[in-house]
């Protein structure tokens, strides 16, 4: 608690070893506070916190041998890249022969083999994410922090990072806690993501299960977007009968754009269709995205580009086609 506020409420939740668990949520969610928990840059009002199954509450963070990068790096700017990397071993009581050696190796690994004598000033962003890595690793610790560790980068940098701490981790086999508010970050780096809000989880599984099976809609819309389809375009009863309490939604990837005339597919008993007018066509590179309006529901449809595809314009009225079984029921 920070005062009279309480930043996480019932937070029960266990880490497997070696996977990779990323804490995603907005800004206020909580997930900073659960990291600095485990970090032991806060004490917990109440409750435990257990790693190995002995209790580190109360144990100092300095004293807890885990490995940590901060979103600002954190290197020593007066120190040389080799000296911040022998710092962390140094404190440990480990020989210089020996610490020489690590410094070296894990310098080849993250491809900085000629840069131990720079200073951190003379290193660009990607380069001292790296050198942040290393010294978080070089220890070889049980456990790997990261807070928002990509979020200083832009997004060239940011994606090519990603990939290296998704081979630093499957290399190292270390357990990793990430806390990111980007979801396409937490859905390529990790085995499992705790999705929070207002200080509790709303929903723990799977990149692939919360995307295609979120529980709650606000799952469903922090991890893309969702289309919630109302009664005047999905019309099957029985189904929503079966899902009390809930709402229909769709990924706008799963709807098919086509003119209204157009030829239906094979498993037509299987799909639902309505007729909308387009309001928006937005441009993306490899994507196009439609804003499509269907009676009093503005829906969007999200399309890969291809070769000799119909593009339609605002104003033109479609069919939108989708699958009864791409229908997903969440909680409001």
């Amino acid at each position: 608690m920070y005062g009279a506020i309480t930043a996480v409420k019932d937070l029960a939740l266990t880490v497997r070893q070696g996977e990779f668990l990323t804490i995603l949520g907005p800004s206020g969610s909580g997930k900073t506070t659960a990291l600095m928990l485990l970090a032991g840059f806060i004490s917990p009002s109440e409750g435990d916190i257990l790693i190995a199954g002995r209790s580190v509450a109360a144990v100092p963070s300095y004293r807890r041998d885990q490995g940590i990068v901060f979103q600002s790096y954190a290197l020593f700017p007066h120190l040389t890249v080799r000296r911040n990397l022998e710092f962390p071993l140094e404190m440990r009581g480990i020989k210089a022969s020996e610490r020489a050696n690590r410094v070296d190796s894990i310098l080849e690994r993250v491809h900085l083999k000629d840069f131990g004598g720079r200073m951190p000033s003379q290193l660009s962003g990607g380069q001292q994410q790296r050198v942040a890595l290393a010294r978080a690793l070089i220890a070889d610790p049980p456990i790997l922090l990261l807070d928002e560790p990509l979020g200083a980068l832009d997004r060239n940098l940011r994606e090519q990072m990603q990939g290296e701490i998704k081979s630093l981790h499957k290399e190292f086999g270390i357990t990793t806690v990430c806390v990111t508010h980007d979801q396409e970050e937490a859905l390529t780096l990790s085995d499992r993501i705790v999705v929070m809000r207002g200080g509790v989880i709303e929903q723990v599984d799977t990149p692939e299960a919360l995307y295609d099976r979120p529980a709650t809609l606000f799952v469903a819309n922090f991890l893309g977007e969702a289309n919630l389809l109302e009664k005047t375009v999905y019309e099957i009863e029985a189904e929503r009968s079966r899902h009390a309490g809930t709402v229909a939604m769709i990924r706008p990837e799963r709807l098919r754009i086509s003119v209204p005339g157009a030829t239906r597919s094979t498993e037509a008993d299987q799909r639902e269709s309505a007729i909308g007018t387009v309001t928006d066509m937005i441009y993306a590179g490899p994507l196009r995205k439609y804003h499509v309006e269907v009676g009093s529901r503005l829906l969007v449809v999200r399309e890969h580009v291809a070769s000799g595809q119909q593009v339609f314009s605002p104003g033109d009225q479609v069919r939108l086609d989708w699958l009864r079984s791409d229908i997903r029921f969440v909680t409001p």
